[in-house]
């Protein structure tokens, strides 16, 4: 594997070989679905229904074009957790656990990889990053696995398919996956707050990122025994992160308290309001059948899916740093100010341009997909499609029930979403560019009038 990456690095800038290690996942995803023992008797599988699950599955999404309760055998969804693995945790996390079991030393190159991948600033303890990231998550999925599935014990008939559907809900759950193997996402469990707020955490721990799990881990590790200091990242990314949970809890709740929820109680469409508010981020769950939410709450929740979880995370869309650093620069440059402080620190301008740059190109995305579907399928409203292309790029699963019904033109479109919005857009940008080009010489600045 180290030959194929060195020559790989030769030709191609890391960003295009991590889209051709996804690629790779995909293909070999379609053909693990495609096989006979991952499907049960009678299913019917089409080709390009395979390569939209192997997409929505190696990208985390959950969108699907069919019911998987009704397709994966009991290999099946045990080869179909694996193959969550790919963009829950990462490509590149996979190599690392090769190379550990190899015991091959992990190169300049691989860690140039890792770094891209988990779109970090630096190479500096990657590694170590990535060994962390693949202990915890193992543990917190079989962990999720044991207690789920003690408690589907009073569900289900017998303990082998209690410990199935508790092992699956884990994976998904810490995975932000989306998939359900119920066939009804989580609606036969809208009244039980212990299913549900479980589902929450390991959401919440899936979209947090990587490296902020990894710091409050340390600040546990060391509380008490010497001086701590987070950094900047995990501040504004935990702030924003859980800001946009109050956010979008007090939008749901107050839009369909009188709506969808008038049959509940006050606390029930409170919780299901912070519920779809954190499963909006990434999770895609639902409590409920969401097409009977408002068109308000509907262009709420795309918001949200647009939005996404946090760098370095399981999710996708433009990431919750970008949309901070994106507030706060309008917010300082309203007030006159020409610089970012915050806790302190001075966010760095390069950051400032990229944060800008994520999002309109991200925008330019979304809204050209729009555009394409509402031409290409012009039976749906333009809020389903909305609401598609956001959970699409999100990388989220939600749907208004479109995703099956959709001709295999918008079914392109909308893996293309998904796999740009699992990459990320820098990978994306990086891809199309090419290797970064450093510039011997510069020319002399010069303002041009703006807005």
């Amino acid at each position: 594997m180290t030959i194929i990456i060195e020559n790989l690095t030769r030709r191609f800038s890391p960003a295009q070989i991590i889209v051709v290690y996804y690629s790779i996942a995909v293909i070999i995803s379609t053909i693990l679905l495609l096989l006979p023992v991952t499907q049960k008797q009678n299913a019917e599988l089409t080709f390009t229904d395979a390569v939209f699950l192997a997409i929505s599955a190696v990208t985390v999404t959950g969108l699907s074009t069919l019911d998987i309760s009704q397709l994966l055998s009991v290999p099946g969804t045990f080869i179909f957790a694996i193959i969550l693995q790919f963009g829950g945790i990462g490509i590149m996390a996979f190599g690392t656990i090769l190379w550990l079991i190899s015991g091959k030393k992990i190169g300049f190159r691989e860690r140039i990889l890792m770094t891209t991948e988990q779109n970090s600033p630096s190479i500096s303890g990657i590694v170590r990053l990535i060994r962390l990231v693949l202990v915890f998550f193992a543990a917190i999925e079989l962990f999720g696995a044991v207690v789920l599935g003690t408690y589907f014990l009073k569900f289900f008939p017998t303990w082998q398919e209690a410990f199935l559907q508790g092992f699956f809900a884990s994976v998904c759950a810490a995975t932000n996956a989306g998939f359900d193997i119920t066939g009804k996402s989580l609606i036969p469990f809208a009244g039980d707050y212990f299913v549900l707020s479980f589902n929450l955490i390991l959401f919440i721990i899936g979209a947090l990122g990587f490296p902020v799990l990894m710091e409050i881990r340390e600040w546990f590790r060391y509380r008490g025994k010497k001086p701590f200091r987070f950094s900047l990242f995990t501040k504004i990314t935990t702030i924003t992160f859980f800001l946009l949970i109050v956010i979008g809890t007090i939008f749901i709740f107050m839009l369909e308290y009188n709506h969808s929820y008038k049959d509940e109680s006050w606390y029930q469409s409170l919780f299901h309001s912070l519920f779809y508010s954190v499963s909006s981020r990434t999770g895609g769950m639902a409590v409920h059948d969401i097409t009977q939410f408002s068109t308000v709450s509907l262009l709420v929740i795309s918001v949200l899916m647009f939005i996404g979880a946090s760098p370095s995370s399981a999710g996708g869309g433009i990431r919750t740093t970008t949309f901070a650093v994106m507030m706060l620069t309008i917010y300082y440059f309203a007030n006159g100010n020409r610089t970012i402080k915050v806790f302190r620190r001075e966010i760095d301008q390069e950051d400032i341009i990229k944060a800008f740059v994520v999002f309109t190109t991200a925008a330019i995305l979304c809204g050209g997909a729009v555009i394409i579907l509402t031409l290409i399928e012009p039976s749906f409203s333009l809020m389903e499609i909305l609401f598609e292309v956001s959970s699409a790029f999100g990388t989220v699963g939600l749907s208004l029930g479109i995703t099956g019904d959709l001709s295999i033109a918008g079914k392109v479109v909308i893996m293309i979403l998904m796999f740009i919005g699992k990459i990320g857009m820098f990978t994306f940008l990086f891809f199309m560019g090419g290797k970064p080009i450093k510039h011997a010489y510069h020319y002399p600045k010069e303002r041009i009038i703006i807005g």
